[in-house]
């Protein structure tokens, strides 16, 4: 049927359904949007001493990704709203990274301009974007309807949405995201760079002398690709790795090294699993254990026999823990008990968990008959750790091959560690291959109380991708979050 003419503007067309029309306006103002955010939405501005091209994204899980290449990665969780926002770090200006390198007091005051240059820009890319997605929405209107007012219908739509994306992005905005980045590729190193988060905030001062250290290196990098300077470690931390579900995988152990080496890792924990199936066979695996580079405590799982805890306690280094056993490794006091069960495949059928609880119980009773306090207790199934809650801060666990932490009723914090050998063979027994994962502790060393963690986690079988990421306890937040004027 032929629109018919009633004037000389105006004009009837056949009646669509509502809910058709509304979903066409709807992808038009989307597809349009997006077009103009990519094509003008992006801000080149300086940001401290670098050159940036900041620009938001339609997204599901909102955050804000900063990309320094050829560093790598940095991710954020800043806000959760349909709209990210992405910092891409185009150059490092060589005059104002020299007039810091030269002049290290100048950082007394960089924060501040930092954050002024970052206010500056947001206030920037919200104006452009807000005409980016307007000019979009409207050009791609003005293409798909042909009718100036349609058009315009989809370029207020546009900034409705980009506007009830900002309000959303304000109402969840989380200040103390900065205190848990996510890092990939060479940023990964970042943590061990710069140290846990209490030194920063009690030794400021000379946390501002290493920085320009850091940016002197960094310059060198851009220029000369050399690498970051080595971490010296904060003499107040203790650093532990938890590992656990090896099940022989030998890459494992070229993880632990690496790690060991690179964060200055004072004590290994090992939650168990190291074997597959327990046998005499296998007991060559440990061999490697010496050489790991720090001393390393171990539990039995439920993959490791009797003669793989013998195989253990002969390794040069190696401190195996059993019924309630105490030992005391780098100045840790650690206890704790072996998998009740040995399950080495499928044909042994497993006790569950009331085995595990007993277990858990005896090791419980094991500590509170000690004397002296015990900072760690280790087991291999987290169902016995839970027992432990109240008597030991910190408790940790492995089996489950998922990551996991949490507080008990009873003041307990409960780490359960990934697999840190991918799952080991069964990496290939499911679609997708398991991560590898594994945790840094940091721990006061004369307190023994936990300071932060970084979880590790890298691509499984036949994957490449790398990231860490920084935990706070909820305590240990608020002391690291800058303080704002007027605030006590």
């Amino acid at each position: 049927m032929a629109p018919v003419r009633l004037g000389p503007e105006v004009q009837l067309e056949p009646d669509q359904p509502p809910l058709r029309r509304a979903l066409v306006l709807a992808a038009v103002t989307l597809v349009g949007a997006w077009l103009g955010l990519v094509v003008v939405g992006a801000v080149h501005a300086p940001v401290g001493p670098v050159d940036t091209r900041m620009s938001l994204h339609p997204s599901f899980s909102g955050g804000t990704d900063v990309n320094v290449p050829p560093l790598g990665a940095l991710e954020l969780d800043t806000h959760h709203a349909p709209v990210r926002l992405d910092v891409d770090v185009r150059r490092l200006d060589p005059v104002r990274a020299g007039a810091i390198v030269n002049h290290p007091e100048r950082l007394e005051g960089l924060d501040e301009e930092v954050a002024g240059d970052v206010r500056g820009n947001a206030v920037n890319l919200a104006v452009r974007s807000s005409a980016a997605v307007v000019a979009g929405a409207t050009a791609v209107g003005l293409v798909v309807y042909r009718r100036p007012r349609r058009a315009m219908a989809a370029g207020a739509l546009a900034l409705a949405l980009l506007t009830a994306s900002g309000v959303t992005a304000w109402a969840t905005w989380n200040p103390k995201s900065v205190l848990e980045p996510r890092y990939s590729g060479l940023l990964s190193s970042a943590p061990s760079v710069v140290g846990n988060a209490r030194s920063i905030a009690t030794n400021f001062d000379v946390y501002r002398q290493e920085l320009a250290r850091l940016v002197t290196n960094v310059t060198k990098l851009y220029d000369t690709t050399s690498s970051l300077p080595a971490y010296t470690p904060d003499p107040t931390t203790l650093r532990v790795l938890h590992v656990s579900d090896i099940h022989l995988n030998p890459t494992a152990w070229n993880l632990i090294r690496s790690i060991v080496a690179d964060y200055k890792v004072d004590v290994i924990i090992d939650t168990g699993d190291t074997m597959d199936h327990g046998t005499a066979a296998e007991n060559k695996f440990t061999e490697a254990v010496p050489d790991l580079g720090a001393p390393y405590v171990w539990v039995r799982g439920n993959h490791d026999s009797m003669s793989t805890q013998e195989a253990m306690a002969t390794r040069k280094g190696a401190h195996v823990v059993d019924n309630g056993d105490v030992v005391s490794v780098a100045g840790l006091r650690i206890a704790g008990i072996g998998d009740p069960q040995f399950t080495p495949d499928r044909s042994v059928r497993a006790e569950g968990d009331p085995a595990e609880r007993g277990a858990g119980r005896r090791l419980a009773d094991a500590i509170r008959t000690r004397d002296g306090r015990v900072d760690v207790a280790i087991t291999h199934n987290p169902v016995a750790a839970e027992e432990t809650d109240g008597v030991v801060p910190l408790a940790l666990a492995g089996h489950t091959h998922q990551r996991d932490t949490t507080v008990l009723r009873r003041g307990t914090r409960l780490f359960v560690q990934g697999t840190t050998g991918g799952g080991g063979l069964r990496a290939v027994e499911s679609d997708e291959p398991q991560k590898v994962q594994t945790s840094v502790l940091y721990m006061d060393r004369d307190t023994h109380r936990l300071q932060a963690w970084d979880d590790i986690t890298l691509g499984g079988l036949g994957l490449a991708k790398a990231e860490i990421t920084r935990h706070l306890p909820k305590e240990n937040e608020k002391a690291a979050m800058p303080r704002s004027e007027g605030q006590p």
